[in-house]
């Protein structure tokens, strides 16, 4: 198993780079790029999908026989404003030309070929807020279970206020056991506002034989490959996440930490 916490490598080009084979799983890959007016990238994707989120600024994009024109409008995530984004089928060629300087996050998970090349945001992302108090959220479902768009992917995009709580109560989905809870993978893409600020994550099983706690700085990748993962901003700092799952099943089913589900059925009432 790979280490869990993982740093940007620079600050141009390809900054991260989390392969199933490098992260010690099966299923979830993620790459995040910092791009120039200029830059191109094209990639065959393989046996594999692709999610392309525009995470901030604008570029022209193409997938197979589709050429999607310029996307984008969000120059900075904490616009808060929904991403542009664009589904890519496995077995397809992919380009992105930035018209900006942009950042682009390229989510990938086994493929079956049952959807076309398409634009999936910013319509149809709405931003909903989940939980009550310092537990208060606000969410972007780019492509939940409730949005019927990939064959493996589910990926989403949470804003945590400063001060509040995010993925929390502490829950996992580590078991192949539907339809109590699913197997899924995940990774979380961090960015902080203001920069120099940071988050607390942790990633911890019930039996302790995996139990890290990391302060994560603007722009650093967290893998979670099992057990309960609850993050947090600090008072003054605004936290954002970008989430990559997949697993066997393309379906979110978790279970609370059963020491603090109490505060999950407190809540929904």
């Amino acid at each position: 198993m790979g280490k869990l916490h993982r740093k940007p490598a620079g600050s141009n080009g390809e900054v991260h780079n989390i392969s199933p084979q490098g992260a010690g799983w099966t299923y979830v890959g993620f790459k995040l790029y910092h791009l120039d007016k200029g830059d191109s990238i094209k990639q065959l994707s393989d046996d594999r999908e692709v999610i392309l989120v525009l995470v901030e600024g604008k570029a022209e994009i193409a997938a197979g026989d589709s050429n999607f024109g310029e996307l984008g409008d969000r120059m900075s995530v904490f616009e808060r404003t929904p991403p542009h984004c664009v589904y890519v089928p496995n077995a397809v060629s992919w380009t992105v030309n930035p018209t900006t300087r942009c950042v682009l996050a390229v989510c990938s998970a086994p493929g079956k070929g049952n959807y076309p090349a398409r634009i999936i945001g910013p319509t149809g992302i709405e931003l909903e807020q989940r939980g009550k108090g310092a537990n208060t959220r606000y969410i972007h479902n780019i492509a939940m279970e409730n949005r019927d768009v990939a064959d493996s992917l589910l990926v989403t995009e949470v804003f945590t206020p400063d001060g509040n709580w995010s993925s929390y109560p502490p829950h996992r989905h580590d078991e192949d056991n539907y339809p109590d809870i699913t197997y899924l993978e995940e990774t979380y893409y961090h960015r902080i506002n203001p920069a120099q600020g940071y988050g607390i994550q942790r990633v911890f099983t019930e039996d302790a034989t995996l139990d890290e706690t990391m302060a994560v700085s603007d722009g650093d990748v967290v893998l979670v490959p099992k057990g309960h993962h609850p993050c947090c901003s600090p008072y003054g700092y605004e936290m954002y996440y970008l989430n990559v799952m997949a697993g066997p099943l393309r379906k979110w089913r978790f279970q609370n930490h059963p020491d603090h589900d109490w505060i999950f059925q407190r809540d929904k009432d």
